[in-house]
């Protein structure tokens, strides 16, 4: 074989080389944005189930109340993950005080979490999201 033919040969082996791996790079990098927006969305999912939720419980009038420092309330509050944004709460606690906030007050929740429904008086203690549903007619994801 000549010597201008065999560089020529070695010159297009490695223009498709290279071709090969870009192809096998675009190819891993796909997958990897796949995997990478699946992990994301189920992220979004798992974090905001009970969105729905939590808004149809401000459109029926429920509404929380309770203190800050409340491991019950804490307990509530975690049921709904990150959905709990949507909830109606009022923060009874003052902080730099052993006083209540006025609208607790007036609402008369006396024990944390409270729970009031239109109307109707404050419900005491943490409710199962199954027990809210009923209450409110609130369907759950």
């Amino acid at each position: 074989m000549s010597e201008e033919r065999r560089k020529k040969q070695q010159q297009q082996s490695g223009t498709a080389g290279a071709s090969l791996r870009l192809r096998k790079f675009a190819t891993w990098s796909g997958v990897v944005v796949l995997l990478a927006a699946a992990y994301a969305a189920g992220w979004y999912r798992h974090n905001h189930r009970y969105d729905g939720f939590a808004k149809c419980l401000a459109s029926k009038q429920a509404k929380m109340y309770g203190l800050y420092w409340c491991p019950h309330c804490a307990e509530q509050k975690e049921m709904f993950g990150k959905s709990f944004e949507y909830v109606p709460y009022v923060e009874c606690a003052i902080k730099g005080s052993h006083d209540e906030a006025p609208e607790c007050k007036a609402a008369g929740a006396k024990l944390f979490p409270s729970w009031q429904f239109g109307s109707d008086p404050p419900k005491e203690g943490v409710l199962r999201l199954e027990q809210l549903s009923e209450k409110t007619g609130c369907g759950l994801p």
